[in-house]
């Protein structure tokens, strides 16, 4: 059973691995412009030299059928080998070794912030007494989901970065650099789990059981904390997937704000310059990572709810 499942789960994860390989392809193939003209103009396009571009296209293979570029590019991807980088010249994989680094930093700091942001705000908002604190609480969470990252990263650039001058505005110097961006992501990120988990902990705490504990003498604490919160925190936790490309994807954008090196200025110039191979290493590693998160995901469900058994999550997920 055990085999099984697993295998199936990692065959939905090679498909869901394929299909943005595949996206992304097309998507930077129906993009305007020309790669090669771009390269061999530097932006300038009085400057391009048509033989040159000629001589780039075929040295990047822009010159053959699309589905000859696509399978050369998907062979290539199999082995690991996802090209050169057409401004570098360097390989796509390496690049994103070397951004990865401070962006693993920034998106695991912001990870734990939204956890204590989310969990600390649902957490209150079921524990408070005032009717009027708990409706501001549990209206705070949808606020922090519609309010976009760059907008937040704008804000808190102006407050504490030009305003109080309590934290560099740019920059990837040491731990205090990582405050202002990890707390961009971890805002939404955060509201986004409270706001799952509220709605989790309202529906649990109305379940006939909770009322048995309560009646056995249980002080509301223990309630919420032992019986209702493990339930609670399960559709939350299926979430965490949706959560982690939105710290990616969060990433992206901050990084961008707070001029930060990473992925999301890799990504950003890659794009603009139409370089595939970096785009695509890019695209299929937070492919990988949303994957893998998901398969975690499903095997820790027994471990938090004993009456989720493994048979029963492979029937849900078949």
């Amino acid at each position: 059973m055990w085999f099984a499942y697993i295998a199936r789960r990692v065959g939905q994860g090679v498909v869901v691995l394929w299909a943005a390989f595949t996206i992304s392809f097309l998507v930077l193939y129906l993009l305007p412009g020309d790669a090669a003209a771009l390269f061999a103009g530097g932006g300038d396009q009085e400057q391009i030299d048509p033989e040159l571009v000629a001589q780039l296209r075929a040295e990047l293979g822009l010159d053959r059928p699309l589905w000859e570029q696509y399978l050369s590019a998907l062979g290539r991807a199999l082995v690991g080998d996802f090209g050169t980088s057409a401004q570098t010249g360097r390989p796509a994989a390496d690049l994103l070794a070397e951004a990865l680094p401070p962006t693993l930093a920034l998106t695991g700091f912001a990870f734990l912030l939204s956890i204590v942001i989310g969990v600390g705000l649902a957490l209150a908002a079921s524990l408070a007494r005032g009717t009027w604190l708990r409706n501001l609480l549990f209206s705070l969470p949808p606020i922090g989901v519609s309010i976009p990252v760059f907008w937040i990263g704008l804000l808190l650039l102006q407050a504490f970065s030009f305003q109080l001058r309590l934290f560099p505005a740019m920059g990837n110097e040491g731990f205090i650099s990582l405050v202002l961006p990890a707390v961009t992501i971890a805002i939404p990120s955060g509201a986004f789990i409270a706001q799952l988990l509220s709605r989790s902990l309202r529906s649990t705490l109305a379940q006939p059981y909770v009322e048995v504990v309560r009646a056995k003498g249980a002080g509301e604490a223990r309630v919420q904390f032992a019986h209702a919160f493990r339930n609670a925190a399960i559709p939350t936790l299926t979430m965490v997937g949706v959560l982690i490309g939105g710290l990616l994807s969060g990433a992206v954008v901050t990084e961008t704000v707070f001029s930060r090196l990473g992925i999301g200025r890799l990504v950003v110039t890659a794009v603009n310059n139409r370089d595939v191979p970096v785009v695509q290493v890019v695209v299929v590693f937070a492919a990988v990572v949303f994957v893998t998160a998901n398969l975690l995901v499903d095997l820790v469900y027994p471990l938090i709810d004993r009456r989720i058994t493994l048979a029963r999550t492979a029937f849900v997920a078949a």
